[in-house]
């Protein structure tokens, strides 16, 4: 008993040994340096042993016992600063000190060799002020306080960029996906849709994202494939010490809560499809149409990561990193859905729709730093993206459809019941190294390199829409009356079935040889290769009889059964799989369309980096680029004379220049002249032609015609001030010239189909933005606790228009227009407030809105006037509570003003037209991260 009470005895003592101390924590800056972090200073205890460094980024934090010290800052060279502290127990106190030479001091040349943060606002800050182009990045640190979840949210906080509500559409300075390129590390990445050029940004989750950045002027290591920006996420790069976070959140959406969710047979709530391997017409035969009961509208989101370094000998060192997530959402629309042309084809005062979505990413990346010299790192990701989307339209008996048998003014109902999976595979290996020539201290060459290899797999197996008459008489009391399938073609009923496979390798390799301090040449290589295969297949329903009624619209597996097959309808199929054996009823078919393309891209550039002066930097640079791009295509309802191939080959050569002058230390005014060029797109040259509910959109093989690319001419001027190291205000005016610019129109045929033209001869873009993020308020150790950003946007776009012929034609009324996707008006703003901490309590909140003004969706041809998408405000909430050193509670709310979200076709011959209006709902959640 005396052993018990006594080791009881010392592990209280040591206990409460433990909990008589403090932390004291801060940062540390150079005011030599325009107060950028100062590592390797020291922060001694005065009078005892107790003391530590800063970090690679001026960081530190000290264990104190509780009582009243001395703290001494000190680094050679400068004057030693001695404050008072008072340490209390379970405290954390944080004392920030800039650090100043001492006069008179002078010191042989010191050289620390080391690595910068690239989350941090300052970082970014400091890689923009002293780049050589122009670029805006935004990191994980902002991307934290600001609540951004993924890339696509990271990138509209940047100024002179938009994002269309309700899809993955990123405009900058009003030019959209055709325009933009996506890069991770510096590599192509592949699109995760068909209709896109670019990859989903809100596939990128912040836990995968170290920075974010658009160049918006262009420079010769990019594709040639330029006209608006190209976007560059950089992947997490684990560093410092071992860690593992655990988190789990959960929320609704206003406007789903409480809703009888609706899901696709056959998928899962991972979001992943149950039978890829079974041949459609099996599946069509084997299960219903009829949808299936969703889980409760509960967003969900869950996630693990972690990194851990091994040391080796001569400095080497191994650091891996790993993230994995998983997030659900819910989101009920409910308003009108129209198709309309000249008149009203199709129209649903009533629709709704239900959508569940996931997203699975899994990261993983090694980085080999064999010594300060060289570095190997390799990257690999896997993104799951999934869409199960029903809806319902003409739910209240009031649709109308002027094709309609029964009754053209109401009663027209339509079930689309759809699931649509992406997934994606990236990998990139990567290496920098320095090279020295003998007896020099500094590297003459830098070399960069990069390989990288894409897969993505997009399906839409077994889409159902089915189509109904007279639903009206399915509202009412009466059992004798009853809806009735509507078969104007055995098409107005089917089961659709779509895949796409894509494939890519990708190099980059730069060449940096520093002739002298002013003078730095670059030899660079990139290249991609690109393939893409696509094809679907439809199966009709062929009723025997006229005006098959269905008693029960919510259970139409009553009427397709195998027992109705033969007596009650037929399968119908576009192409038999035996022609000449077996025909199109009731037996599997071949494809219904499918097409082939590839796209080479082989390019090397130089470039030079002259300093005049302290003054002047002067970027000129050059890039010869080859182009091909063929498509294949085997398509239905194409004139029959068309080669049903086309193929395009061109040589770029691309000068551009920047040219930086320096106002004064913290002033730069930048110029950039750069010429360019826009291709196609895969979807924009396939004819293949995709039908919604709503509107159909396909290619255009003329696209590759001549002139089958337009030229861009770009330029820039602007001006920035870095007021301190964390607030910036600038200012730029721009301009671009599209030759043979490419729009959406619709073309001159009875469906109403909208087409890919080279509408005009040139297009205009003339623009200005200003830029500021200031900090309000400070305490007493100058740290922020109220901070604000703005950035606004204005643009005046033209672009002429003429006709159009060739395999499709489109014509116009007017000579001009606006560009599409532009919007006259752009802007973001966001207030951050961070108060002083309460012990171990630090709650930080900000509010972040955007809006952007009314623009051009697509082109109206004829008589038509254009679509036009409404401008939208959004205003999110996002609350950051971090508890001591391991757990953080966050309290997010996004879309709190929950504005409608409109398109409508203008100017017609009974006034604007909306085509949809909806209400995305508030995402209210409430998250937990645990760090280990």
């Amino acid at each position: 008993m005396k052993k018990i009470l006594f080791i009881t005895f010392l592990i209280a003592s040591q206990f409460i040994v433990a909990q008589a101390k403090g932390t004291l924590k801060g940062l540390l800056t150079d005011k030599e340096s325009n107060n950028e972090p100062l590592p390797f200073a020291n922060i001694i205890i005065k009078g005892t042993t107790i003391g530590t460094t800063t970090d690679f980024d001026g960081n530190y934090t000290l264990s104190v016992p509780a009582g009243n010290h001395i703290v001494v800052f000190s680094f050679l060279g400068y004057k030693t600063i001695e404050k008072s502290v008072v340490i209390k127990e379970g405290d954390i106190v944080t004392i920030n000190q800039l650090m100043a030479a001492e006069e008179g001091v002078s010191l042989d040349e010191i050289k620390i060799k080391t690595t910068t943060s690239k989350e941090k606002v300052s970082a970014l800050l400091l890689e923009q002020k002293k780049a050589t182009v122009i670029k805006e990045s935004i990191g994980a640190v902002e991307l934290s306080q600001k609540g951004v979840s993924d890339a696509s949210g990271a990138v509209t906080k940047i100024s002179g960029v938009s994002k269309q509500e309700g899809s993955n559409n990123v405009y900058v300075r009003g030019l959209g996906d055709r325009y933009l390129n996506t890069t991770m590390n510096g590599l192509s990445l592949p699109s995760n849709d068909v209709n896109k050029k670019n990859i989903d940004l809100k596939l990128f989750t912040s836990d995968i994202i170290q920075s974010v950045s658009i160049s918006k002027a262009y420079s010769p290591e990019l594709y040639g494939d330029f006209a608006a920006g190209n976007i560059d996420i950089t992947s997490k790069e684990f560093k410092g010490k071992s860690f593992f976070n655990v988190k789990v959140g959960s929320g609704i959406n206003t406007r789903a809560a409480g809703k009888d969710f609706k899901k696709s047979e056959g998928t899962g709530h991972l979001g992943f499809y149950r039978r890829y391997n079974h041949n459609p017409f099996a599946v069509v035969l084997s299960h219903g149409v009829d949808p299936e009961n969703g889980a409760a509208p509960i967003n969900l989101s869950i996630g693990i990561n972690g990194g851990k370094s091994f040391d080796f000998k001569n400095d080497s060192r191994l650091s891996l990193f790993g993230t994995a997530s998983f997030q659900n959402g819910y989101e009920y629309r409910e308003g009108p859905v129209v198709d309309f042309t000249n008149v009203y084809k199709v129209r649903y005062p009533n629709a709704q729709e239900f959508e569940y979505s996931t997203a699975t990413t899994i990261m993983g990346n090694a980085i080999y730093k064999i010594n300060d010299d060289h570095k190997l790192k390799y990257t690999s990701m896997f993104f799951n993206n999934s869409s199960d989307e029903v809806g319902y339209y003409g739910i209240k008996g009031l649709g109308a459809n002027r094709d309609a048998q029964l009754d053209t003014d109401q009663g027209f109902y339509q079930m689309n019941v759809q699931f649509n999976q992406d997934l994606i595979f990236v990998n990139q290996i990567m290496g920098e190294h320095k090279i020295y020539d003998a007896g020099k201290e500094d590297p003459t060459y830098n070399l960069t390199w990069g390989v990288g290899y894409n897969n993505v797999f997009a399906h839409e197996p077994d889409r159902k829409r089915l189509s109904l008459e007279n639903y009206q008489f399915s509202l009412d009391a009466d059992p004798t009356t009853n809806a009735s399938f509507y078969s104007n073609t055995v098409f107005d009923n089917q089961r659709y079935f779509q895949k796409i496979a894509d494939e890519e390798f990708n190099s980059r390799v730069n060449l940096e040889h520093i002739i002298s301090d002013n003078f730095t040449l670059n030899y660079g290589y990139n290249g991609r290769i690109k393939t893409r295969n696509f094809e679907n297949i439809r199966y009709g329903y062929d009723f025997l009889t006229p005006r098959v009624e269905v008693a029960d619209p919510s259970n139409l597996d009553a009427v397709f059964t195998l027992d109705n097959l033969g007596n009650v309808y037929n399968t119908e199929v576009f192409n038999s799989i035996y022609p000449g054996k077996y025909g199109t009823t009731n037996f599997p078919g071949r494809n219904e369309n499918s097409y082939s393309g590839k796209l080479k891209v082989y390019a090397g550039y130089l470039s030079a980096v002259y300093k005049a002066n302290e003054k002047w930097t002067i970027v000129p640079g050059v890039r010869f680029e080859s182009f091909s791009q063929e498509i294949n295509y085997d398509v239905i309802n194409i004139n029959p004379n068309d080669p049903k191939f086309r193929k395009a080959e061109e040589t770029f050569i691309l000068p551009s220049l920047n040219v930086k002058y320096a106002l004064n230390e913290n002033q730069n005014l930048r110029f950039t002249f750069s010429k360019t060029v826009s291709v196609p797109e895969f979807k924009e040259v396939a004819p293949f032609v995709y039908e919604s509910v709503s509107q159909r959109v396909g290619g255009n093989p003329d696209l590759l015609n001549n002139p089958s690319f337009s030229e861009v001419f770009n330029i820039d001027l602007k001006y920035e001030w870095f007021l301190t190291r964390d607030e910036i205000l600038s200012l730029s005016a721009f301009g671009k010239q599209i030759n043979n610019p490419v729009n959406l129109v619709i073309s001159n045929d009875a469906t109403g189909t909208q087409r890919y033209f080279r509408t005009g001869d040139k297009a205009s873009v003339l623009g200005f933005e200003i830029e500021a993020r200031k900090n309000l308020i400070k305490n007493d150790d100058e740290e922020t606790q109220l901070s604000a950003g703005f950035n606004f946007t204005y643009m005046y776009t033209k672009q002429d228009l003429k006709d159009v012929n060739g395999l499709y034609s489109a014509s116009f009324n007017k000579d001009s227009e606006e560009l599409q996707g532009a919007s006259p008006f752009l802007v973001n703003a966001n207030i951050n407030y961070s108060p002083t901490k309460f012990k171990n309590y630090t709650p930080i909140a900000s509010v972040v809105f955007s809006y952007f003004s009314d623009r051009i969706d697509a082109l109206g041809a004829g008589q038509l006037g254009n679509i036009i998408e409404k401008g939208i405000p959004t205003l999110d909430f996002v609350w950051k509570n971090k508890i001591g050193d391991h757990w953080e509670i966050n309290l997010n709310a996004k879309n709190l003003l929950d504005p409608s979200i409109k398109r409508l076709r203008e100017n017609t011959s009974i006034g604007d037209v909306i085509l949809s209006e909806y209400k995305r709902g508030t995402n209210i959640s409430l998250g937990f991260n645990y760090k280990f």
